[in-house]
């Protein structure tokens, strides 16, 4: 599978994009994802001004979008694979699949009970499986390739049929024994099956499904072998992709102009807000800023981000497992909350008694599975959560032989629990500020380490941890990508009046 066919690139790398969806395309594992980047720039360009762009600069771009994107994901995402997709059950879609493909299935049998049999419908079938066939075969396969299109020649099918002698029984056989050839140990039992079918329209029904299998698995084959390829080059590649894009599409960092200047204000404001509290300090002097840390206050917003709006363009592919973090640390936030909460009001009483805290997130995640879907009632779930420690409270200080929590105690503790959800709630904002606090501490540590965990959340610390290093991969790898792109936009920004390529910043990669 040769990785340098430059020409096929583009096309080909699109079609893999949608057999993602389709599984329909086996012929992507011609692609090239190294677009030939030893001849292209692998730092963004100076500005131009902007340019109307065509149809076709714009598809262009499309395509390298979907290539940056896929490349980024099968390198990234140990478990990425392509999955065979169905329609839900009852679904419109799924009901007009069923509807289409009967209809023909059901007229190609109808053809071939005429007396004489009609097998043009069945010669294309018999065409597009030897196609598909074909498409399996590694170079230099050249005696499997003759024999296929000597068996399946269907010039020489159309004129069998012409004087009724088609052994379409022996033409189903030949194909079926041909895949058992070519295709993984884990379709066996499938080969097994389709030869145990009788009736021949079924069985060219099957055998087209038991096709798309097999396409399915020499994608993920491919998926697989391409990976450590990636792996090692995947810097060079997402940022000359994305070179590329930018050279077609002009506003294609506007998204992460925008997040960056908002960063920056961000940070503007803070730095008044603390001269202002600071009795005698100069504000006539232009306050000093760190790109570093303005690009760092913008990967945190990212954690608070509503992805219901378009994330900033660089970091589009790594938007799903951002949304999982932010989910994920809105979940451990709830959490951390309620433990809290239940310290500060019984923990007098349940001091003693060992791993309490464990039990409490043990009763709080299985009620919190779920809590950032639509149709989640996060209310009623803390309010469960909030009776069930009640309930595991007084069964710990009867099991001691001392008095159960009094009905104004479990009153108060469950609607303190419940009322986390309301905005401003003071538990939440504090629980709020110390994950914040942990996840900026991480960005600031040069060394390889855990920076210490703020009071409070040493009951989600474990998980915090693992979403913390999850989280820093992401950043740093984004960083070593697009710190180039991320560099000029800070020196417009924070050095307007600076020459262009003579602003010294602070490096952002860091």
């Amino acid at each position: 599978m040769p990785l340098n066919d430059d020409q096929n690139s583009d096309s080909d790398s699109s079609r893999l994009s949608e057999s993602t969806a389709a599984s329909s395309d086996s012929e992507y594992s011609r692609q090239s994802f190294t677009s030939d980047s030893s001849s292209k720039p692998s730092s963004p360009a100076s500005a131009s001004p902007p340019k109307m762009i065509t149809f076709d600069e714009l598809m262009a771009a499309a395509r390298n979008l979907t290539n940056l994107t896929l490349a980024h994901e099968i390198a990234v995402n140990a478990n990425f694979c392509i999955k065979q997709e169905d329609f839900p059950q009852n679904s419109f879609a799924g009901t007009v699949k069923q509807i289409v493909h009967k209809a023909f299935w059901d007229h190609l049998e109808s053809e071939l009970n005429e007396d004489p049999p009609e097998y043009e419908h069945a010669i294309k079938l018999f065409e597009e499986i030897k196609e598909i066939l074909l498409s399996f075969l590694t170079p230099g396969a050249n005696r499997i390739q003759n024999q296929i299109c000597e068996v399946l020649d269907t010039d020489l099918i159309r004129q069998q049929a012409e004087h009724n002698a088609v052994d379409i029984h022996g033409l189903a056989n030949y194909i079926i024994n041909t895949m058992g050839k070519l295709c993984a140990p884990i379709r066996d039992n499938d080969i097994k099956q389709l030869k145990a079918t009788d009736n021949i329209v079924e069985l060219l029904r099957e055998i087209f499904r038991v096709l798309d299998l097999m396409k399915m698995d020499m994608a993920n084959y491919t998926i697989q072998n391409l990976r450590p390829y990636l792996q090692r080059n995947l810097v060079d590649y997402e940022r000359t992709k994305f070179q590329e894009i930018l050279e077609e599409t002009p506003s294609a960092l506007d998204l992460t102009t925008e997040w960056i200047k908002e960063s920056i204000e961000d940070e503007l404001s803070s730095i008044s807000d603390e001269s202002s509290s600071s009795p005698g300090a100069d504000n006539s002097s232009k306050p000093i800023i760190s790109p570093t840390l303005v690009l760092n206050n913008g990967y945190l917003k990212l954690l608070q981000w509503d992805y219901r709006k378009t994330i900033p363009e660089t970091l589009i592919t790594d938007e799903g497992r951002l949304q999982e973090l932010r989910e994920k640390l809105n979940q451990l936030k709830i959490i951390a909350c309620v433990c809290l909460i239940t310290n500060n009001m019984v923990g007098a009483a349940i001091v003693d008694v060992p791993d309490f805290a464990d039990q409490l997130k043990r009763i709080s995640v299985p009620l919190l599975e779920g809590m950032n879907k639509k149709t989640f009632d996060l209310k009623e779930a803390l309010n469960a959560i909030g009776v069930q420690i009640c309930s595991k409270v007084n069964r710990s200080l009867t099991e001691r032989g001392l008095p159960a929590l009094n009905e104004e105690m479990q009153s108060n503790l469950v609607g303190q629990i419940a009322h986390i959800v309301e905005e401003n709630n003071p538990v939440s904002s504090l629980i709020d500020k110390r994950i914040q606090f942990f996840m900026r501490s991480l960005l600031a540590f040069l060394q390889k380490c855990m920076p210490t965990m703020p009071g409070g959340l040493s009951v989600i610390q474990t998980e915090m941890e693992l979403v913390g290093s999850q989280y820093a991969n992401i950043v740093n790898f984004n960083k070593q990508v697009y710190g180039p792109f991320y560099a000029n936009i800070l020196r417009k920004l924070l050095f307007p009046e600076a020459p262009i390529g003579k602003a010294e910043t602070e490096t952002p990669t860091n």
